[in-house]
């Protein structure tokens, strides 16, 4: 072995780099450690191009195992780590968006990068170290980044002052959770939720991440420089000049020019009969095979983004006729189905998401087991769909894939800071979105964005502030030469520089989301992207409120609701019943949902106020601390030769003895009771071991 090691402090803890002792067979492995956390990454590059492949074939993996953190999957039939859950994948995509603009767009060799968690605290993000770890890996490999991808999390306190690697409860409960990855001059990619920052903190806390990020690429070029690296050879995408040419000199700048139109149907319309006209022109020589239909529609590709981007530098006109900074027609509508607690449809251009609320009970909170955290439990949760006829195709349809998760989580993100608490406001609800995605021509997780707001209004949530989503867009001939788009579409996100994703209200931002395809941004056009996005997102936002103002008074007829009260919690086993026997009674009793927790708090959650009332009457009534002299009618359980036991409070029994039956002596029991017999019986306290004692005198049978 010839382990080599480097170190860089950053935010006052040591990060290190150690290759030669892991993983040997591996084009590139580094150990990454930072702090309590440890992340192996690997980087592997075929030396061929993958066969009858038409995009960059990049495969990230992030790898979360249970005992890094020293737990045991808790499934009790399956111990082995399956799926990669949630939180892996997003940690993956986190990786893939930056790393990706490092190579060649026409890249056809194999990369495949695979990060595997060995060692966590579980108590902070991964996302991090793996970021870091990866870049490393690919440079340890020889393949060709154009540079090192430094990443840093960052937080911030009440105070506004910012610190590296917040954990995760800091990152909840503090104002900013901010992932950062670039490069020692720009910055390349950006993951962050925020309770409501103005742009002029967020700009803060984007260069002091950035500041973070440029120690640590230094730090991995003097690693990577210790060794002598062979460099890769790269396979390029082969084009055909011939497919060049010949588009050229049968599509004019014109013909791409007169490619329009407000919907998809209407551009592609006009992109076919341009095709048609190139593919008959050319019908000879592709019969000779001297040119593919594919090589010339790769070239008339190239040739409309070229235009499509001219135009906007020469006359400030897009694809479908906006200006740079407008953004297209809205049209919004709220309580569509009755019967669901909340819907609402957002539609901006052709995207259109339907996005529908569930209220539930605490008992709904979705418990996740994952490698890092062990068990923990969410309140809220957003999930995305995007069928495939969202965008006209036809697929198989295989459950949510990586983009699925990745957009409702940013949806999530965007509008859970905004939700009630459970403790402060009194809001003891679990809430589950859907956005179904069904019409997208770009924007579709902004647009899921505004449903959630809409939905959850209709549902009756107090939300605290509404929030709505933007996508800004990028034009980039040169640093100085560049026209930042308000509400991107398709097209303009495919042959576009940028895809910036910003939500919030008009003063503030809840989440950040940026993806480029240059090799980094500056902070001042950065800035300049979050102050046309704020004037985007406020006019968006105030044409929802034309619909829907506020949140509704009421939450919908068909929508549950909690009842919450306290009750002594030593009296918990009572209403749990042996084996929960009596809470499992209750329950099906009147059809409602109980909650219970360890410090005395009853949630009954139920549809119906009536039952939901009868349910807490008799929780009551068990836990009920009688005074002396309280009268109670209990019904006679058993006969014996000394009295008889009275349930006088639900699932509460206790002796009336035969002395105090009745006025008169009373010789035999059963001469003045049977057992279902419904009595009246008076409370006389407790003796010295806790026993209650009943009595019947005084009172009229």
């Amino acid at each position: 072995m010839n382990v080599q090691t480097h170190s860089v402090e950053i935010g006052g803890k040591t990060m290190t780099f150690e290759t030669g002792r892991l993983a040997l067979q591996a084009q590139g492995a580094v150990l990454v450690t930072y702090d309590d956390m440890s992340v192996l990454g690997t980087g592997m590059m075929s030396k061929g191009a993958r066969g009858g492949c038409d995009f960059f074939p990049l495969v990230v993996d992030f790898e979360m195992k249970y005992y890094a953190s020293g737990k045991i999957k808790g499934s009790r039939f399956m111990k082995r780590e399956g799926r990669a859950s949630d939180q892996a994948i997003l940690c993956a995509r986190m990786i893939d968006r930056p790393i990706r603009p490092m190579f060649p767009k026409n890249t056809r060799n194999e990369v495949q990068i695979i990060c595997t968690l060995l060692q966590t605290d579980g108590e902070r993000s991964p996302a991090m170290v793996g970021l870091n770890a990866s870049s490393i890996a690919c440079q340890l490999a020889g393949m060709p980044l154009d540079d090192a991808i430094g990443a840093v999390r960052v937080g911030m306190k009440e105070d506004g002052s910012l610190y590296v690697d917040p954990s995760y409860d800091e990152a909840d409960n503090g104002r900013l959770d901010l992932l950062v990855a670039g490069t020692e001059d720009a910055i390349t990619m950006v993951e962050s939720g925020s309770d409501l920052l103005t742009n002029e903190e967020m700009i803060k806390a984007l260069e002091f991440a950035h500041a973070e990020v440029k120690k640590i690429c230094k730090a991995q070029k003097e690693f990577v420089g210790k060794f002598e690296i062979e460099k890769k050879e790269l396979v390029l995408a082969e084009t055909n000049p011939l497919a060049e040419e010949l588009v050229a000199k049968n599509i004019s700048e014109a013909d791409f020019a007169s490619i329009t139109g407000t919907t998809k149907k209407e551009v592609k319309g006009h992109m076919h009969v341009l095709e048609e006209k190139l593919l008959a022109a050319c019908a000879e020589k592709i019969e000779n095979d001297e040119v593919s239909k594919k090589d010339l529609m790769y070239f008339f590709e190239k040739g409309f983004d070229k235009v499509m981007r001219a135009k906007v530098f020469a006359k400030q006109e897009r694809l479908d006729g906006r200006k740079p900074d407008e953004v297209r027609p809205i049209h919004v509508e709220v309580g569509l189905f009755p019967r669901v607690h909340g819907s609402a449809l957002f539609q901006r251009g052709e995207t259109q998401a339907l996005t529908m609320a569930t209220v539930g009970g605490p008992s709904d909170e979705m418990i996740v087991d994952n490698a890092e955290q062990g068990e923990f439990r969410s309140r809220y949760m957003h999930h995305y769909n995007f069928p495939p006829y969202s965008v006209g195709e036809i697929r198989m349809m295989r459950g949510p894939g990586r983009r699925e998760i990745g957009h409702g989580t940013l949806a999530e993100r965007a509008l859970e800071r905004m939700i009630p608490t459970k403790e402060e406001d009194d809001f003891p609800y679990t809430l589950r979105l859907v956005s179904e995605i069904l019409t997208c021509n770009g924007s579709s997780s902004m647009a899921a964005v505004c449903g959630s707001t809409l939905s959850l209004m209709d549902a009756g949530i107090k939300i605290k502030r509404p929030i709505s989503g933007i996508a800004m867009g990028l034009l980039m001939n040169s640093a100085d030469d560049y026209h930042i788009l308000t509400d991107i579409q398709a097209a303009e996100d495919f042959g576009g520089d940028m895809d910036f994703k910003v939500t919030g209200d008009d003063k503030g931002i809840t989440a950040l989301q940026l993806d480029i395809k240059v090799k980094g941004l500056k902070i001042e056009l950065l800035a300049e992207a979050l102050e046309k996005a704020q004037t985007g997102r406020t006019f968006i936002l105030n044409e929802m409120l034309e619909v829907i103002e506020a949140p509704r008074e009421d939450m919908n007829d068909f929508a549950p609701r909690v009842d919450a009260f306290k009750i002594n919690p030593d009296y918990i086993r009572v209403v749990i019943g042996k084996g929960g026997e009596t809470i499992q009674g209750l329950t099906a009793k009147y059809g409602v949902e109980i909650s219970i927790e360890d410090d005395g708090l009853v949630m009954i959650t139920a549809v119906d106020q009536a039952a939901g009332k009868a349910a807490r009457a008799d929780i009551e009534a068990m836990t009920y601390e009688p005074s002396l002299g309280d009268e109670f009618e209990g019904t006679v359980k058993n006969i014996m030769d000394f009295g008889a036991f009275v349930e006088y409070l639900p699932g509460k029994e206790a002796l009336v003895h035969i002395s105090e039956i009745a006025e008169e002596r009373v010789e035999q029991v059963s001469d003045y009771l049977k057992e279902g017999q419904v009595i009246k019986v008076k409370y006389l306290g407790a003796d010295k071991m806790g026993r209650v004692k009943l009595t019947m005198k005084g009172l009229d049978q």
